[in-house]
């Protein structure tokens, strides 16, 4: 039997306990539909149910230029023309909170 004093018994649930806050952090969730044929909407979050108001949301070309820099709105949604070519949406809320759509994964109306 190991004996630890009471400070270090302390010191190492503390330590055990902070390595399962990542438990309680919020993941990204971004959804794009296709409202008719030209219009695009997506919204975004987090799993915590948080907002996304002003979270970096870009359409991209398969080239990888900008097709259409955007912030997502108020209502943490953005709506957007439907470009000519392939494209994904960039839902970026920093490190570790990224989500890619693909057009292809994007649902008609």
């Amino acid at each position: 039997m190991i004996f630890m004093p009471p400070k270090a018994l302390t010191t190492c649930l503390l330590l055990a306990t902070g390595f399962s806050t990542s438990a309680l952090a919020h993941n990204p969730i971004c959804e794009c539909k296709q409202l008719d044929a030209e219009q695009i909407q997506c919204k975004g979050g987090f799993s915590d149910g948080s907002a996304a108001s002003g979270v970096t949301l870009d359409v991209i070309g398969y080239d990888e230029s900008i097709l259409l820099p955007g912030k997502l709105g108020q209502d943490s949604s953005l709506t957007f023309k439907k470009p000519e070519s392939d494209f994904y949406v960039l839902f970026d809320a920093g490190p570790g909170h990224i989500v890619e759509i693909d057009h292809a994964d994007i649902e008609a109306p």
